[in-house]
């Protein structure tokens, strides 16, 4: 039993071509599987393209007019007479001689016209964030330039109160076809139309806003929701909010990936951060309390007396929140303190007694000094040398 395709794009059977691809651009915009993830909504954007595709083409249109289906691969004899391919029922012998010849043996049904309507191009927005804003997550509204649907014509393409006409030289059929002899014998090639680049129609007076294509250039600001735990490099994906199509075709998706300004205190590495906190050379041998700034808030951390340089302290969880896959988080990473005991570079005459006392107390050998050779004293390149310092 042929299909309704008239019921199928909602129109009637006088329909005309304009009216028929009005229709079908409606139903493309609510069902495309980039904006649709509804269940059947995907069998059914085919089903609707498959009718604009028999519809829109002349000759399938009229053997459905007699009760056929142009696309009922079991057709047998009727697909034949009718102008469909006299090889549907051969177990895919058509495609092959599509493979070779370039068309149906026949000559002709042929591909048919292709759509005006293509989909959109996805493009791409670069967005600078700082660490705390990568923590935390942030709503930014951002300017994007991209083609949209021409108010206008509607992504038709043709000016108020005109329609595409049917090419003069393909018929409406998007391609024309050449009879070659080879060794073969005769045969037949088909190709786009030249004139009407496939579309099988041509407009006459395009919109004057559009110029034809169906869609134009506009900035627009939308508001992008950046969630929490992002990176470097990370792209967020915002559905149908990418470049419009040809002829109004559905808009791609638009990728803002993130740019990670660097921080001032911390280095991150994954969801973990690391710092680097100096103290006083008598601090890390005393013991002390510093206080640490996290993303959030301030901690104290005690550094045990004999604290030795490079000494590392782990916060747990106080990094940046763990970004999973699937957009949701779980855990967080850890802040790493590094600790780097600051010696002094300057000493007066009673703090160098100090240290010289605390040497002695502590037993530690002494520094001997050592005078160059030529040298006649401390004005002619005195240096020390060390053997070493040990420690009880």
């Amino acid at each position: 039993m042929a299909k309704d395709y008239y019921g199928i794009l909602g129109v009637s059977k006088d329909a005309t071509q304009d009216q028929i691809k009005r229709a079908y651009r409606k139903l493309a915009r609510e069902l495309h599987p980039d904006v649709n993830q509804e269940d059947g909504a995907q069998e059914r954007f085919r089903e609707v393209s498959t009718a604009y595709e028999v519809l829109s083409d002349p000759q399938k249109r009229q053997m459905v007019d007699l009760g056929g289906d142009p696309m009922d691969s079991g057709g047998g004899a009727a697909g034949g007479r009718a102008g469909g391919d006299p090889f549907a029922g051969f177990g895919g012998l058509g495609d092959i001689m599509d493979a070779f010849f370039g068309g149906g043996s026949g000559g002709a049904a042929g591909r048919g016209p292709r759509s005006r309507m293509q989909q959109g191009s996805d493009a791409l927005l670069r967005l600078e964030l700082t660490l705390e804003e990568c923590a935390q997550g942030v709503n930014r509204d951002v300017t994007v330039d991209t083609a949209v649907v021409c108010d206008t014509c509607e992504g038709g393409g043709s000016s108020a109160g005109s329609a595409p006409s049917t090419c003069d030289t393909c018929e409406g059929r998007g391609e024309i076809q050449s009879v070659q002899r080879s060794f073969l014998g005769q045969v037949m090639t088909s190709r786009p139309c030249p004139v009407c680049r496939g579309f099988g129609e041509v407009i006459t007076d395009p919109c004057q806003q559009c110029g034809g294509d169906g869609r134009v250039r506009s900035r627009r600001t939308i508001t992008v929701k950046i969630p929490a735990g992002v990176g470097d490099g990370m792209r967020v994906r915002l559905a149908g909010e990418g470049e419009v199509g040809p002829g109004g075709g559905p808009a791609g998706d638009l990728f803002v990936e993130v740019e990670e300004l660097q921080h001032e205190r911390f280095v991150r590495d994954g969801a973990d951060l690391h710092c680097h906190v100096q103290v006083p050379m008598t601090a890390a041998a005393l013991g002390t309390v510093v206080n640490i700034r996290t993303l959030e808030d301030e901690e104290e951390l005690t550094v045990e007396p004999g604290t030795q340089p490079g000494t590392e302290y782990v916060l747990d969880g106080r990094g940046l929140p763990k970004l999973r896959s699937n957009g949701r988080v779980s855990g967080h990473g850890d802040l790493h303190v590094h600790l780097d005991v600051r010696v002094p570079t300057k000493l007066d005459e009673d703090q160098a007694d100090l240290l010289r006392q605390l040497a002695t107390v502590r037993e530690e050998e002494q520094p001997e000094p050592t005078v160059s050779a030529g040298g006649n004293g401390h004005r002619n390149g005195i240096f020390s040398r060390f053997r070493g310092f040990g420690h009880r």
